[in-house]
């Protein structure tokens, strides 16, 4: 075994000598077969890749060597210094339930940068306005199982757009002691010091790099700049709130007065307000911070994210996931408000159990917790047992919504009502946004012109607990899954909008789809937007209840004003044992506006002042 090792890392050492000095990301065909049970040591300040990598005192360098071998059974990767990376860490690891793969990283900072990276194209769900750019990765896990990252202490600073980590086509993987950050990030930042008449002090964040020509304004960051749009967010430091503002940018000149001071002139006040802290970005849709497909049994455990840019943490098609001590909101010592880009966690035609727990989710441009899955417009039938289905959002296409043996439902658009059900045999992918499906049994005989299809195999089971949400524009979780959702012990303080959403539409995102049971319970809503439950399908019809079987009970409500919950086409909702604090005077009814809703129960309510 010996000799044959030795062998082994001889061929290694003397075929990366051979390679060009840019990195190569081989597929797995034409990688090594690791022995296992090896170690391997990387030291981006001191390594030489021409070494055989298994010495601590001679490790390597980069990633390329690891990036040319099938990590086996056992293996441990160990990054035992921080540094500089100019390609990214490209995994292909089978270990094994007995001996997994480690993959470790020492305590400090990690520059990653995009200009060698692997990049990648990916349709991802709800962020898909470049479906076809090259998107850079910074740690990509593809093909693999049984794999622990490690990295306590680690801080890993993104120096472009990049996609933190992606895991793909993998299972058994964990993550877990990792920080994220940019160190620019994506969305710029200003506090108003002073306003006049006609002008504004902005004292810009030094995070939040700019120049200024012509009178005008552009945010410059590593590898994009832009020039400001209306749509702003808007911080009140004082109380916390975060919510999303138009500022009138058309007219507006800029001089610099200082160092990152800067006046805004304009002869119509755009809506500055001395103290409120603003936040600017590029809206289009172009990455993922994070972005998962296709795998299963992935924890992501003890993450602290700074700053994330694009959809935040995206499940596509996953199933079992568990994030569980999970930060997001800025360093603390940076002195920044933002730290994601759009939505913290958001999942898209999962399956199998989602567990979001003893998290810390803030600082967002969008919702923390989106969970929904999606439907597909039935286009025709081009024979007895096939339907042709179109993807029907410009933000959410291009991926594989079907397996042969997946269970789908039909769909009444307009009512939101299921009518039949079937199970696919095979999948024919015509383009990017269209697929025709071939069913075991014979399709229902009447399909409407906007009937839809959801794939109901992959839907979810959610917990969400003991986490806290804050600073949030939006909403704190939306959810529409036909299997069971726990939502208990949260704090939801100040979200902008509902705190928690559950919608269900077939015509503007065809996000699906209907709940069936869902308990709320224990959780404290602190002056969120109102109202701060809401049951809203966006159905046109009414022809029975599209969400049903709805225990809220023994949570307490911090109410603004007088609004604790709205329902719509939801049947036996269940509304006891809440505890609700106002100044107002009313009674329980009337904080209530249900609409063709049936079997209503609310007892045992107590209000206060």
């Amino acid at each position: 075994m010996l000799l044959w090792l030795a062998v082994f890392l001889s061929a290694t050492s003397s075929h990366l000598s051979a390679q060009p000095a840019r990195p190569s990301y081989p597929i797995a065909a034409n990688r090594h077969q690791s022995p296992g049970k090896t170690v391997y040591y990387i030291n981006p300040q001191s390594g030489d890749d021409q070494t055989k990598g298994t010495d601590i005192k001679k490790p390597w360098k980069t990633f390329k060597p690891v990036n040319r071998l099938i990590l086996s059974t056992g293996d441990q990767v160990k990054i035992v210094a921080p540094g500089d990376f100019h390609e990214s860490l490209v995994l292909t690891a089978h270990g094994t339930s007995a001996a997994h793969v480690s993959i470790s990283f020492a305590p400090g900072t990690y520059n990653f940068y995009p200009d060698s990276a692997l990049k990648k194209q990916f349709h991802i769900s709800n962020t898909n306005d470049t479906p076809y750019a090259l998107k850079a990765i910074a740690l990509y896990v593809n093909n693999s199982r049984f794999v622990d990252i490690k990295a306590l202490g680690a801080k890993i600073v993104l120096r472009g757009k990049m996609i933190e980590t992606c895991v793909d086509h993998s299972e058994n993987i964990s993550i877990s002691g990792i920080s994220y950050d940019y160190y620019r990030p994506t969305v710029s930042e200003l506090q108003v010091t002073n306003t006049g008449s006609n002008f504004a002090d902005l004292k810009i964040h030094p995070d939040s790099k700019y120049s200024i020509k012509d009178s005008l304004l552009t945010w410059e960051g590593e590898g994009w700049r832009h020039q400001s749009i209306a749509l702003w967010q808007v911080l009140d430091p004082k109380t916390g709130e975060l919510q999303r503002t138009n500022i009138a940018v058309d007219g507006i000149k800029y001089a610099e007065t200082g160092n990152n001071m800067v006046r805004a002139y304009f002869a119509k006040d755009p809506g500055f307000k001395t103290g409120l802290i603003y936040q600017n970005r590029d809206v289009t849709r172009d990455c993922a911070g994070i972005f998962m497909q296709r795998s299963k049994n992935i924890s992501l455990k003890n993450i602290h994210i700074y700053f994330m840019h694009g959809m935040g943490v995206v499940s596509q098609f996953c199933q079992n996931i568990s994030m569980d001590d999970i930060s997001v909101k800025p360093d603390p010592t940076s002195g920044r408000t933002c730290a994601a880009w759009a939505d913290i966690l958001h999942f898209s035609g999962c399956r199998g159990k989602i567990m979001i727990s003893n998290s810390y989710l803030s600082g967002a441009n969008d919702d923390a917790i989106n969970v929904h899955g999606t439907y597909l417009k039935i286009i025709q039938s081009p024979k007895p047992k096939q339907i042709k289905v179109r993807f029907m959002h410009n933000q959410t296409f291009g991926f594989d919504a079907f397996a042969s043996g997946d269970s789908v439902a039909f769909i009444r658009s307009e009512s939101l009502q299921q009518y039949s059900d079937n199970v696919v045999t095979s999948m024919q992918k015509l383009n990017d946004k269209e697929f025709i499906l071939t069913l075991k049994q014979p399709l229902p005989a009447h399909i409407n012109p906007n009937d839809v299809i959801e794939n109901i195999t992959w839907t979810p089971q959610v917990w969400i607990h003991h986490d806290t949400i804050a600073k949030i524009p939006t909403r704190g979780v939306l959810v529409t899954t036909r299997r069971k959702v726990v939502i208990e012990n949260n704090i939801f303080q100040r979200t902008h909008m509902s705190a928690i959403s559950v919608a269900n539409d077939a015509a503007s995102w065809y996000e699906s789809g209907m709940v069936k049971d869902m308990t709320i319970r224990n959780n404290q809503f602190l002056k969120c937007g109102e109202p701060a439950i809401i049951f809203c399908p966006e159905n046109t019809q009414s022809d029975g209840a599209v969400h049903q079987n709805i225990a809220i009970v023994n949570n307490q409500f911090d109410l603004q004003g007088l609004h604790v919950l709205s329902a719509k086409s939801t049947s036996n909702i269940k509304f006891t044992s809440n505890t609700i604090k106002t100044e107002k005077t009313a009674n329980v009814k009337d904080m209530m506006q249900l609409k063709d809703c049936s079997g209503v129960v609310i007892s045992g309510n107590t209000i206060g002042h």
